[in-house]
């Protein structure tokens, strides 16, 4: 069967599911290379050297004068990231991206952030996957070693804690902690500022 060029990303943003055996998942295969590759380049510079940013550029596909992302930093599809204004990810990120994330403007992650868009099936595990996009709401900061898992939106102005493990959305100024995270307290959306 002949599929048309990028039908496995429509799969992946429909939820899937996809299947590695057949052909149309080698473009798949072929933007993790992409990806991987661009991710170890910039992380093979040091820090101070402000070139590592064309290659997140270039993995990203858009400038990122108004987005900053500190090495280490590991992105398997880069492609499949949308980012704001104003975004801030700190060092040792990892986004496992097939399924879709956007960071909205002005939000941004503490080192350690693990964001999981794939899901594989339970029974054919190593062959069929699923997909859920993960949605960061404009100015939600996420603590250290936040893990969030497929399908999750963090809320506008939420605070996520240190160490939470993310399996559901989380409201719209919530704080939110623990594993699997639950609600703590709220902010005063009177007391946010931009």
């Amino acid at each position: 069967m002949n599929y048309a060029e990028g039908h496995v990303f429509d799969l992946m943003e429909q939820g899937g599911p996809t299947d590695v055996r057949e052909p149309y998942f080698k473009e798949a295969i072929d933007e993790m290379m992409r990806a991987r590759t661009l991710c170890a380049k910039a992380n093979a510079k040091m820090p101070d050297d402000p070139s590592y940013v064309d290659d997140l550029e270039e993995l990203f596909g858009r400038k990122l004068d108004d987005v900053r992302i500190l090495t280490p930093f590991i992105c398997d599809f880069g492609n499949r990231v949308k980012f704001g204004k104003g975004v801030f990810l700190n060092h040792s990120a990892i986004l496992s991206a097939s399924g879709g994330i956007e960071f909205e403007d002005g939000s941004m992650a503490a080192p350690g952030l693990r964001i999981a868009t794939i899901n594989h099936d339970m029974n054919e595990r190593h062959a069929i996957y699923t997909y859920g996009k993960v949605t960061i709401k404009k100015n939600a900061w996420l603590g250290m070693n936040v893990t969030i898992c497929p399908g999750v939106t963090i809320g506008e102005y939420a605070v996520v804690a240190a160490g939470a493990v993310v399996t559901k959305d989380v409201p719209d100024y919530a704080v939110v902690g623990g594993a699997p995270a639950k609600v703590i307290k709220y902010l005063d959306p009177k007391e946010q500022k931009e």
